[in-house]
């Protein structure tokens, strides 16, 4: 359960995140207004709330934009949000499979410029259902590395608490488990005094597809472009990027 190389794309992406903060910032209190919507405003019986808070926290989000996202979506400011979730599926270049989940209030904008994105990035829109059966949900907690943590330590403290495996991605490490398991899994972690980055359900590709530099490079410029529209919360794709791969690419930073 491993390959979606989301620390490979991490780094790649930091320096176009750091330049467009606003934009990632707007997203993150999305994702908090929809939750304190679905659960509430206590962050102890809404687990999801507490988590995308602390991914926002860990942004650097403003305190005060937090705490007027969680209010709004929780209808304690008299103001209301309507947003729905829709997955989009397709393929990048070498058949790289995407998975696209936007949080919109309105379809027909999100659909029309995730196709425009895609067809303008070497990606092609596919019918509902023949990306999906590759990507299952699962909770994914990313843990930077860090000098005196080792994928054993980690292991050990989440292991009683269900986790299915513990993933190298070479800049840091991520927990899978189950989703029912997840809460657990982050407490453990805590209780263990180990700091994460974010934990929270996410489409984990079952098989995965090695890329050479070219095709990661145009893998990367579509994430990008699909990941600059407002309405496009998250981009699943099933890409592994080998070693030697990797090398090369931090060659061009």
């Amino acid at each position: 359960m491993s390959g979606h190389s989301k620390w490979a794309t991490t780094k790649h992406k930091k320096a176009v995140i750091d330049g467009r903060r606003a934009k990632a910032f707007a997203k993150l209190i999305k994702n908090i207004e929809v939750a304190a919507k679905m659960g509430g405003a206590d962050f102890a019986g809404n687990p999801t709330l507490a988590d995308a808070v602390y991914k926002a926290k860990k942004a650097s989000v403003p305190n005060d934009n937090i705490d007027r996202a969680v209010k709004r979506g929780a209808g304690l400011s008299g103001e209301s949000i309507d947003y729905m979730t829709i997955m989009y599926e397709g393929y990048g270049p070498s058949g790289v499979a995407l998975l696209i989940e936007c949080l919109t209030d309105n379809k027909n904008r999100a659909a029309a410029e995730v196709r425009t994105a895609m067809a303008r990035n070497g990606g092609t829109m596919a019918d509902p259902g023949s990306v999906a059966y590759n990507f299952a949900r699962k909770g994914v907690i990313s843990i930077t590395k860090v000098d005196g943590v080792t994928e054993d330590d980690i292991l050990l403290a989440v292991l009683d608490a269900g986790a299915e495996e513990v993933v190298d991605q070479g800049g840091g490490f991520e927990v899978i488990t189950d989703t029912a398991n997840l809460v657990a899994t982050r407490v453990a972690l805590q209780e263990a005094g180990l700091d994460y980055d974010s934990s929270e359900a996410e489409f984990v590709p079952s098989l995965s597809v090695d890329v050479d530099a070219a095709t990661a490079r145009t893998v990367f410029q579509l994430i990008d472009a699909l990941e600059d529209l407002d309405d496009v919360q998250n981009v699943f794709a099933n890409f592994s990027i080998p070693a030697d791969v990797q090398a090369e690419l931090d060659a061009d930073e």
